[in-house]
């Protein structure tokens, strides 16, 4: 599975963020195949084009904050 987030660039969810992966695919039903988007990529051109010039975080730099910083602590509901 490839996932972005304003990058401009496809990424892997299988990316090492320094735990023992958990994470088990599930083939898609194929009552389900063609409704369910696979692949999404954010083109920002327009963003940048009408000034916007902050620098974009990865999606590994992301889903690495998250992990460490939100679902790693005691209690990752508050």
């Amino acid at each position: 599975m490839d996932l972005s987030m304003a990058t401009m660039r496809a990424a892997s969810h299988n990316d090492n963020l320094d735990k023992n992966e958990v994470v088990k695919l599930i083939e898609m039903p194929e009552d389900l195949q063609g409704k369910y988007q696979y692949f999404t990529e954010a083109k920002i051109e327009k963003l940048r084009k009408i000034g916007y010039t902050k620098e974009m975080h990865s999606l590994e730099e992301g889903v690495k904050d998250y992990v460490q910083n939100y679902l790693a602590k005691e209690d990752s509901y508050l």
